[in-house]
């Protein structure tokens, strides 16, 4: 069992470590943005399923997306309507975001509506996110299973009730920008 503190799990972040903690849809594995890798490698997911960069505020997203870009005005108003919630903006990256997820030169981001999430990632800054689960598996929605399943991922385990299933166990919508408008890729819990 690796269950954790609050305070274990944002000293094992900034050490590199994978971390697992509850949002509003389903728990998240995370990471630090320059270890992405080791999701890929825990989870066997294939290098073309991108991760998604959650944080606590619109202004750390910029490093990682094209804040050149004509789109800029109408990304943050979208942004301000739908974050905190389960929406996945997906925006042209900058150099540093084009980096995260290999072969990509886009990169989705959303701010969990959680209290929890929120108050992990405003210690830790933004963070390489997926779901916990094996690829191809369904989420698991337990602390206590996810610490099962991934023991070397220090998994949240204090104030929550680890036996309980977390968050909405539905996915993020998914919407893209295209050359001008938004484009829904996976409709999720939100209507978009």
């Amino acid at each position: 069992m690796s269950l954790v503190s609050l305070a274990a799990l944002i000293a094992g972040v900034r050490s590199g470590q994978l971390v697992s903690f509850p949002t509003d849809t389903v728990p998240a594995l995370a990471i630090r943005p320059d270890r992405s890798a080791d999701i890929f490698t825990l989870k066997e997911r294939s290098p073309d399923k991108p991760l998604i960069l959650m944080a606590s505020s619109w202004q750390e997203f910029l490093p990682f997306i094209d804040i050149g870009h004509p789109a800029l005005e109408i990304w943050q108003q979208s942004a301000e309507k739908y974050f905190p919630g389960a929406v996945t903006l997906v925006l042209p990256a900058s150099d540093r975001g084009a980096k995260l997820n290999q072969g990509f030169t886009t990169l989705g981001i959303r701010i969990p509506d959680s209290k929890v999430a929120i108050a992990i990632l405003q210690q830790t800054g933004a963070l390489l996110t997926t779901s916990a689960n094996k690829s191809n598996q369904p989420p698991l929605r337990k602390m206590r299973d996810i610490s099962n399943a991934f023991p070397r991922v220090l998994t949240l385990g204090d104030g929550i009730d680890i036996d309980e299933p977390l968050g909405s166990g539905l996915p993020s919508t998914v919407v893209e920008w295209t050359a001008e408008n938004w484009l829904v890729r996976r409709q999720g819990a939100i209507k978009f």
